[in-house]
């Protein structure tokens, strides 16, 4: 019989059991102690490795400490960040998401942090996730539709709705195929319609390739999904770094690309085919048979290309690429010589500048006038690989283009004609009903006026693969002045008359070579921003009543306690900016409005680059403005990221500048919690600049925007199943548009949507119900929106005027609203941060259900999209 008061072994076991587990609760309550503690201390590398080492070891405790360990990491992270220590703030993040895996905002903070550190796609993936994990997240979908538009560029949208294009390619390829080529290569095959579109008529064997990991991933999405996985092979490699037989068996017979941008080359469509004729292409057709196999011989589509251009004066291209006045705000710009964009094509411009921008010629506001006729640049046959190794080497081609029409030279205007074989052709020209804009080559000399009858002399080149086009000079007379040379002695047998401009400019610019000495150069939307004469002007008026406001309240104090101190002014403008410099001028007594006594006003600039703070200090001195005057604040802080805080110890501002739109159209980031502190900076009687901003919009119907935004169906993609793959990387914002030539429909009048108050925040509301009538029938497609910035309570200046440096910017519905004309729409408007929700909906009538559409303005994300002709928005506002 056994021992009945004998304990089994397993007894001794839990005891063990037992004494470890009050080893491990004591431990993890020391753990969280110590956390507690490093916190106070803000020690917070050692509260995390405290909070680890607790929660691992009592996961029971996650939700009891999800919000400390969330602020512990946030913390650590930023620390790390600013020490540079960027992997272990990796690490971190990877130990916490171990630990929360669904955990929606430490998986969206390290999204975030591999976006700034340029980990695109892998950012793209964890905000993703973050909405997976919980839809209604805002900062996930903010975030996500941010990077949607660096990982999936909006013209995607544009060319897949583009059927005239898809089709000419289709019918191209399905030529080639059909005559022989039956091994194809897709070079940059995007979402894959054109290799699905060489299997499609037959061919054997169909390889594509693309550099983009989101765009690799989604073209294996969509080859699976048209049926075609197991007969097109997608690799994810750029073609200059394929070989045979590693990525591929054996030559093809045919590639096919689009790596072409508006100015041709620009996306390295040259090089690309060089090394696909060496090294992936079969040799090509013999010139010296009669006939030959196609399918032992290689071709590319597109067989090449001829290209356009023409000189055209225009006025929105100028006022962007150069400054067009003389003072603004009450300075005198002259100072600092001329200013230019860094798109140059000139002798002397570096090797990395980009020679061209892009613009749609024909949705321009103001227009543009063409000075010459259209003229042939350069003609490239893309199926002669000697052709292609030679363009670089090419000599430097002069062409002399009469002018036609008397005008300013602003640039000049290139577009191109694909010619994907001898019968289909694709155009980019500006006349052209084209996904394409066209490729825009400023001219940036003061000497740019023609009259007819002058010749232009143009040289085209080939450098760095880039095609450049540059105006080198105008022959007027039998006389030739050279363009890049304004000092050059202008002929004494020419007459200084009016229709003799451009030799009375030389003459008079030959009197004053000390203003030429000088050149800076600028963004393009910094050069509009000081092209704003409005803004300034009214900016200074606001500015002189505050400085005579502020004078007055001190002259009533000194008598009780005398004071010298200057009235202090910030400018944290983003970018250049003389706000500064008009405040410090305004100090200067200069104004007789305001009887200022000399250093009333202490400037300082936020300006971090130095030709910035060069050109204010030029400027200053040009303009009377004392040195001690006028400062730059970056220098006074420790911290850039925490640029608002006091003048000094016991001071505070008088007047804080804040930028408050972003010249795309949309608010910018962390606006109101800035206008929060600014407050808390202010004097009394002290005053944020702008102090209130009224959000304006209307219900438009507008095609060219869900044009623009989604790929609409399968019709324009001749058939495949494209759009609920690429149609994820929608954004429901587009913005860089120009309302007053946008293709639309007014469906009502412009209403006051939100105002946002940065002196009064109990004035602010992040909520609003707005009702709008439909004053034309229509389908409701977009809400387009634009500013009213209050500098005061009576001067304010709006971002939808001609002269406005701002875009604007609309919300697009996926899908469309019908109105019609008397019903009543309401739109729901919530701010959230940075963003602004926007519902709209419509009443039936009694007892019908609410057709509702809920989409998100996201001020961060940015859908490039480019005016585009139509009804004026500016027409009956």
């Amino acid at each position: 019989m056994p021992n009945t008061t004998t304990r089994p072994k397993r007894s001794r076991r839990q005891r063990r059991a037992r004494r470890e587990d009050a080893a491990r609760n004591e431990l993890v309550s020391r753990s969280f102690e110590s956390a507690q503690q490093c916190l106070f201390s803000h020690d917070y590398g050692t509260a995390f490795a405290h909070y680890l080492l607790a929660l691992n070891l009592a996961p029971a405790l996650k939700d009891f400490a999800n919000e400390s360990f969330r602020f512990t990491l946030f913390k650590w992270a930023d620390e790390l960040d600013s020490l540079g220590r960027i992997q272990e703030l990796f690490d971190c993040y990877e130990q916490a998401m171990e630990l929360f895996p669904v955990d929606e905002v430490i998986v969206n903070s390290m999204g975030e942090n591999l976006f700034r550190m340029g980990f695109r796609d892998e950012a793209a993936g964890h905000f993703y996730k973050a909405l997976k994990l919980r839809p209604d997240f805002l900062e996930a979908k903010e975030n996500f539709y941010r990077v949607a538009n660096w990982l999936v560029e909006r013209w995607h949208f544009l060319m897949l709705n583009d059927h005239g294009r898809n089709r000419k390619y289709q019918l191209a390829i399905q030529k080639a195929v059909e005559g022989g080529c039956s091994t194809v290569l897709d070079i940059g095959t995007g979402t894959g319609i054109l290799g699905m579109c060489a299997k499609m008529a037959g061919a054997a064997e169909v390889y594509a390739c693309e550099l983009s990991k989101t765009m690799y991933e989604l073209a294996c999405e969509v080859v699976s999904a048209n049926g075609m996985a197991d007969s097109i092979k997608i690799i994810h490699m750029k073609s200059l770094d394929m070989a045979i037989p590693q990525n591929i068996p054996k030559r093809v017979s045919l590639v096919v690309t689009e790596t072409v941008d508006a100015g041709l080359f620009g996306e390295g469509i040259v090089e690309s085919l060089i090394h696909a004729w060496k090294h992936l292409l079969l040799p090509p057709p013999n010139s010296l048979e009669a006939h030959h196999n196609l399918s032992q011989t290689g071709r590319v589509i597109p067989a090449g290309a001829t290209v356009f251009g023409v000189a055209v004066q225009c006025h929105e291209i100028r006022r962007h690429q150069r400054i067009c006045v003389s003072s603004v705000g009450g300075l005198d710009l002259s100072a600092v010589g001329e200013i230019y964009s860094p798109v140059s094509c000139s002798a002397d411009a570096e090797d990395s500048t980009e020679p061209y921008t892009t613009e749609r010629l024909s949705r321009l506001r103001g227009g543009y006038i063409q000075l010459t006729q259209p003229f042939t640049a350069l003609v490239i046959d893309f199926n002669n690989v000697q052709e292609l190794e030679g363009l670089c080497s090419r000599e430097v081609m002069q062409l002399r283009l009469p002018v036609i029409q008397e005008g300013v030279l602003d640039a000049l205007a290139v577009w191109f004609q694909l010619h994907l074989d001898q019968d289909n052709h694709l155009s980019t020209g500006p006349q052209e009903d084209t996904c394409w804009e066209q490729a825009i080559y400023p001219v940036q000399t003061p000497l740019n006026t023609l009259k007819r009858g002058d010749e232009l002399l143009v040289e085209v080149s080939c450098k760095d693969a880039y095609l450049r086009l540059c105006c080198v000079a105008v022959v007027r007379d039998k006389q030739t002045f050279h363009l890049d040379n304004v000092n050059q002695e202008p002929p004494k047998t020419l007459n200084p008359n009016p229709e003799a401009e451009l030799c009375s400019a030389l003459a008079g610019l030959q009197t004053t070579p000390e203003k030429l000495s000088l050149s800076f150069t600028l963004e393009s939307s910094e050069i509009a921003l000081l092209n704003n004469i409005t803004y300034h002007n009214s900016f200074q008026r606001a500015m002189c009543k505050l400085l005579a406001s502020l004078k007055s309240m001190r002259s009533q104090e000194s008598d009780i306690k005398p004071s010298s101190d200057p009235v202090y002014v910030l400018d944290v403008s983003e970018g250049f900016s003389v706000l500064s410099l008009i405040a410090a001028k305004l100090g200067m007594g200069s104004d007789e409005d305001i009887h200022i006594s000399t250093g009333f006003v202490q400037a300082y600039s936020s300006v971090e680059k130095e030709h910035h703070q060069t050109m204010l200090r030029l400027l200053a001195k040009h303009n009377g403005v004392p040195e001690s005057t006028l400062e730059f604040w970056l220098r006074h802080v420790e911290d850039d990221s925490a640029v608002l805080q006091r003048p000094a110890i016991e001071k505070l501002w008088s007047a804080i500048i804040l930028d408050c739109i972003e010249t795309c159209g949309l608010i910018r980031e962390k606006l109101l919690e800035k206008a929060t502190l600014a407050r808390c900076l202010l004097e009394d009687g002290g005053q944020i600049f702008p102090e209130r901003i009224v959000i304006y919009g209307m219900l438009v119907e507008s095609n060219t925007l869900l044009q623009e935004s989604a790929v609409q169906g399968m019709e324009p993609t001749l058939g495949f199943n494209i759009a609920p793959f690429i149609n994820q990387f929608t954004v429901p914002v587009h913005v860089f548009l120009d309302l007053s030539t946008l293709e639309c429909s007014h469906l009502s009048a412009s209403v006051e949507l939100l105002t946002l108050d940065l002196m009064n925040s109990t004035a602010n509301y992040t909520y609003n119900e707005v009702k709008v009538q439909v004053s034309t029938s229509g389908k409701l497609t977009a809400i387009p929106f634009w500013y009213q910035i209050h500098l005061d309570s009576e001067l304010s200046v709006s971002t939808f005027s001609e002269d406005s440096h701002w875009k604007q910017a609309a919300v697009v519905l996926q899908q469309p609203l019908e109105v019609n004309r008397g019903e009543w729409v309401q739109l729901s408007i919530r701010l959230n941060k940075s963003i602004i929700s926007i519902i709209a909906s419509k009443e039936e009538g009694p007892g019908a259900n609410d057709v509702t559409r809920e989409e998100l303005i996201d001020m961060d994300s940015v859908t490039k999209a480019g005016p585009v002709n139509g009804n004026s928005l500016g027409e009956g506002l």
